[in-house]
């Protein structure tokens, strides 16, 4: 018998679908905030996304279904036993994130952010030219569930998609060009428009520093939703008071939360909100996160191959 601990909020009718698949097992309903340790520890299965500090040692563990695409935490050494498996939500968030992500994007290029700081001082004034996606350079890096739905979201408007990726893989319709990693350099200076959609792994840490956002192209917009890590947040800074960027896009950003007195705050072309893009805020996201994590309970249950299985070497889904 499993003892399978419930993390996500989960109503009844949900609660009657988890119990129907699950019917030997012995199910504990809590929230990451209220479970005990205890709870966690006697845990074989989880469901959610659990303190990192809770699950170290745990003897009982046999797999985690996480709620999050970022699976960062429970990488690290001596927090995991080796043989507990590790599954991530991929595929939950690229309709919300990639929403967001347009979002700040239409919000840049049409100069949406200065006309609501002129509304908030009651100003009828023009901010003069604008930008658009038609015939831009997009430059995609990561192209998982979220940079993939963002990349058929820019082709749909009219832009030029150009996709990076770790591996080799066929080109979807929707991009354009696509390319490994190595040709990043390359790509960079082409692009108006940079979106990261990158997990925090050893490679991505910084990845976009002072010398990656210098070989961007002048008066060029980067976006990050991914992980705050992957940017130097004070070149990023840097490249905008400058004029080297027109400005940034970031649902992400290092360190989070981001201190009251950071200068990025006072940047005009900077759209910053608060890594809220991928939660519960958009249903649809929370019905995806369920049905991935029912979909692997049943599998485990029945001893057959699991979905978003997580490479403990690379961070990403294997």
């Amino acid at each position: 018998m499993e003892n399978i601990l419930v993390l996500i909020p989960i109503d009844e009718e949900k609660k009657k679908r988890l119990e129907e698949k699950a019917k030997n097992c012995k199910i504990v309903y809590s929230n990451e905030n209220e479970v005990s340790k205890e709870e966690v520890q006697n845990a074989t299965i989880i469901i959610g996304s659990p303190k990192v500090e809770m699950i170290r040692e745990s003897s009982s563990l046999k797999w985690i279904q996480l709620n999050t695409a970022g699976a960062d935490k429970y990488i690290k050494e001596d927090i995991l036993n080796k043989d507990v498996i590790l599954t991530n939500s991929t595929g939950a968030y690229g309709l919300a994130v990639s929403e967001h992500m347009l979002g700040m994007l239409l919000e840049l290029l049409k100069k949406l952010h200065i006309y609501r700081d002129n509304q908030n001082q009651r100003l009828w004034k023009s901010a003069g030219s604008v930008k658009s996606i038609y015939n831009s350079k997009v430059l995609i890096v990561g192209l998982g569930d979220i940079g993939c739905n963002f990349g058929q979201m820019i082709k749909s408007l009219g832009g030029y998609t150009i996709g990076v990726k770790r591996r080799p893989s066929e080109k979807p319709d929707f991009i354009d060009e696509l390319h490994l990693n190595d040709k990043l350099d390359e790509l960079l200076p082409q692009a108006d428009i940079v979106a990261l959609c990158l997990p925090s792994t050893k490679d991505t840490q910084k990845l976009f520093d002072a010398n990656k956002i210098g070989k961007m192209k002048k008066g060029s917009i980067l976006l990050n939703v991914g992980r705050g890590t992957s940017v130097d947040t004070q070149a990023l800074c840097d490249a905008i008071e400058s004029g080297h960027l027109y400005g940034a896009g970031l649902d992400v950003v290092d360190p989070e939360p981001l201190p009251s007195d950071h200068r990025i705050w006072g940047l005009e072309n900077v759209v910053i909100t608060p890594h809220i893009s991928g939660w519960y805020n958009l249903a649809e996201t929370y019905e995806r996160i369920f049905d991935i994590s029912m979909d692997n309970l049943e599998r485990f249950l029945n001893n057959e191959e699991l979905f978003n299985v997580i490479d403990f070497n690379t961070g990403y889904v294997k």
